[in-house]
């Protein structure tokens, strides 16, 4: 679905320092799945029935779609994040999965190149044009670079080929260890949450990240 808006949007600053920890993860991102052979690509992962294959199928497609998502809003445009929502997105994860190890990893360093290129170029007063989310909300594209860092660096681990939590660089942890706590309150019981962290009771279940 696409939607045409009329100015003015708002003036926002480039995220300069989001721009640079996308990139970096990028380059992480790179070193690591070089060791992803058929075989591994094949293995399950920390998310429940996702192989190495889906999660490096979705990096590729997430990228894909801010890609997609900045090009339309350069436009004066706002499209869907993925063709067919959310079912669509399953759709397409599933389709590539099973790929061999070389088009898993060409196709993930390929969207990752193109999304730098994109950020490096984007001019100054596109960073406050709308993009819409895969839930369909919208906010402007100048919170992608931090939404894909944070896709990489989380994924990273998901994969389970070597790169686990202490290889997370500090200025990524000092972000998104806020933003986690700051959402526990919804994922468990309160009172379970406070004993916890009060050192009085076990760690409480959470629910999924929303």
């Amino acid at each position: 679905m696409r939607k045409r808006w009329a100015l003015p949007w708002a003036l926002v600053e480039r995220p300069a320092a989001d721009v640079d920890g996308c990139r970096e993860a990028h380059a992480r991102l790179a070193t690591e799945i070089v060791k992803v052979s058929d075989s591994v690509a094949r293995l399950p992962t920390r998310l429940p029935e996702w192989s190495v294959g889906h999660v490096m199928t979705h990096l590729a497609r997430n990228a894909e779609a801010m890609v997609r998502r900045v090009e339309a809003a350069t436009r004066g445009e706002v499209i869907d994040q993925y063709a067919g929502g959310v079912e669509g997105r399953a759709l397409e994860i599933e389709a590539g999965a099973g790929r061999p190890a070389r088009e898993l990893i060409a196709d993930v360093l390929f969207w990752s190149q193109q999304l730098d290129g994109t950020f490096d170029l984007l001019p100054d007063d596109c960073w406050g044009r709308p993009v819409r989310s895969n839930r369909g909300g919208e906010h402007p594209v100048s919170k992608l670079p931090r939404h894909r860092w944070w896709e990489v660096e989380v994924h990273l681990v998901d994969l389970g080929i070597g790169f686990g939590p202490a290889d997370w660089p500090t200025v990524f942890v000092d972000w998104a260890l806020p933003r986690l706590i700051t959402g526990l309150a919804d994922r468990a019981d309160r009172r379970s949450l406070m004993a916890w962290l009060l050192g009085r009771g076990s760690p409480p279940t959470l629910g999924p990240w929303a």
